[in-house]
């Protein structure tokens, strides 16, 4: 086996990054030598425990249960916790329609289905810990311009502030986002499903606090969801929201001011949680599922939205990836402590392998969801909400249902 100057190099040093070389270090006990290359510059390093800033504006990501169970393996989560919000229940609902839903974690003995937390913190919470990592290396601001794969080993160019290097490793992890530039570079091709839809993402300050609840509901225009979060820095409720509506309203929608898209909202959501008082700054994005042809060749591995990028209606994306990302781990720290190479393509093969049913299965129950809701067609409405209340009379099926939600495998330990 060829000597590199890492074993593992990772393009991209985002959630799923850092999730990355946190997995391959904890998993192999400091064994692997790893190196993140990440575009932006990374925040200033905290002295001891990582910074925390409430702000009403602030992105967040939903954690699943099955998530929360990883980062505890990794033995961050106790410090993570201290700055999420807790889903405790969801409720499912079809607006002006009889079906609708309520799953909550008392019913399953979990002690949450799920968590929300702030981008920023997480972000910070996995950087402070990969700090302390000294087998762990990073080049930031930094990326990688080309990769060329010969001899069981990949031969990067990577530029930074202070020029162009030539950096060799086993394996090549490309987790540089949906639109990975790295992924076009390496000629893997990808197939696109569009939406035709648009979400606006914003955090809504609510009179009633929303008691550890997220709302899942379905509207004429397209899907909404509110999921709790920790009171901002004035003590207020609010909650983050993920609205969808058609492309063609886009620029509409755009030009509401707050107190139309507040009133437009209220319309739509209704008041379980009382009147809507603030809304934060909004962001608009296009919806589409997006798969990568290829996920595995020798020496490269493609993670994450690179990979997969799905619709947020389910909030499957980023916990799914995050499963990759500790089953891939798992795998390179046998294989590393076998001395084996760990970008040999039968072991990332085996990875993709474990991982195929995971990735069929959410993303068909991501893009199914969004279809099934998005079509206000009258029989399919009735066969929508009828199917709803079944879900919620029937135990057995809600507890599945739930468990995929939440991302729990079947047989996998809840404990």
């Amino acid at each position: 086996m060829p000597h590199t100057d890492y074993d593992v190099v990772i393009a991209g040093g985002g959630m799923v990054g850092a999730s990355l070389a946190l997995c391959l270090d904890q998993f192999s006990r400091a064994g692997l030598r790893v190196l993140v290359v990440e575009s932006f510059p990374l925040p200033p390093v905290s002295e001891g425990r990582p910074s925390y800033r409430p702000s009403f504006d602030a992105r967040s990501t939903a954690l699943s249960y099955g998530s929360a169970q990883i980062y505890d393996e990794l033995a961050i989560w106790p410090l993570l916790k201290e700055h999420i919000c807790t889903i405790s229940q969801v409720h499912v609902s079809d607006r002006g329609h009889f079906g609708s839903v309520l799953m909550n974690a008392a019913s399953q003995g979990w002690p949450a289905l799920g968590y929300v937390v702030e981008n920023a913190w997480l972000g910070n919470v996995l950087l402070n810990q990969l700090r302390l990592r000294p087998q762990v290396d990073f080049l930031s601001p930094a990326s990688v311009a080309s990769v060329s794969v010969a001899n069981g080993f990949a031969r990067l160019l990577v530029r930074d502030g202070n020029g162009e290097r030539e950096i060799t490793t086993q394996l090549v992890a490309v987790a540089d986002g949906a639109d990975s530039g790295l992924r076009a570079q390496l000629g893997i091709a990808a197939s696109v499903d569009d939406y035709h839809q648009v979400a606006v993402i914003a955090n809504v300050a609510t009179e009633k606090a929303h008691g550890g609840c997220a709302y899942e509901r379905f509207t004429e225009r397209g899907p909404l969801a509110l999921l709790p979060l920790l009171a901002d820095e004035s003590g207020a409720s609010r909650s983050a929201l993920v609205w969808t509506f058609p492309e063609g309203m886009a620029d509409e929608v755009a030009g509401w001011n707050d107190d139309e898209f507040l009133a437009e909202l209220q319309r739509n959501f209704g008041y379980r949680l009382g009147r809507l008082r603030k809304v934060g700054q909004r962001n608009t994005f296009p919806l589409r599922l997006m798969q990568a042809d290829e996920q595995v060749r020798g020496q490269v591995v493609v993670l994450g939205n690179a990979a997969h990028s799905l619709h947020p209606v389910a909030g499957q994306g980023f916990n799914l990836a995050l499963r990759d990302v500790a089953c891939l781990s798992g795998l390179i720290a046998d294989a590393h402590a076998k001395g084996r190479n760990v970008g040999d393509l039968a072991l990332l093969q085996t990875y993709l392998q474990q991982q195929r049913g995971d990735q069929f299965v959410t993303t068909t129950f991501s893009d199914r969801l969004t279809h099934i809701f998005s079509n206000r067609k009258p029989v399919l409405s009735l066969l929508r909400n009828l199917g709803l209340a079944a879900l919620d009379l029937t135990p057995p099926l809600k507890s599945q249902f739930v468990a995929r939600a939440a991302g729990i495998l079947p047989g996998a330990a809840t404990e």
